[in-house]
């Protein structure tokens, strides 16, 4: 696979779960519009470590912080930190032990606010790319 196609394959599936993330928004399934936005996140930090690794595969984490890291990008302290509260979406919402936590913290309004960062999140990651 050359790396253009290696990258695209990370965005057109990032896009893919953009588009999921959207649809569970828009039926109030907010934990899962959460948790689906992480792994947008995730493919895109993936796609980027491509870019900036001669092709080479990434890491298999979904820790995003650590994909930035290993991805050469600069974060900034709010950017790392916001990185880290959506690391919490994939074990929320995966684990029995959390889940319904989750559940309950996932209001509209909570899951917004999330949702619209993660979604400027993506565009920027993608600009790292294709600047």
């Amino acid at each position: 696979m050359t790396i253009e196609e290696h990258i695209a394959y990370w965005l057109e599936s990032a896009e893919h779960d953009l588009e999921a993330s959207e649809s569970l928004f828009m039926s109030e399934k907010y934990d899962w519009c959460l948790f689906i936005g992480h792994l947008v996140l995730e493919k895109a930090l993936k796609a980027i470590y491509v870019f900036n690794n001669e092709n080479k595969v990434p890491p298999k984490t979904h820790n995003l912080v650590r994909l930035a890291e290993h991805s050469s990008l600069r974060l900034t302290q709010e950017q790392r930190i916001f990185l880290d509260e959506v690391n919490d979406f994939n074990l929320e919402a995966r684990y029995p032990e959390y889940k319904r936590e989750f559940y309950k913290r996932c209001t509209k309004d909570y899951a917004d606010q999330y949702y619209t960062k993660i979604k400027e999140y993506y565009q920027w990651l993608k600009s790292r790319i294709e600047s």
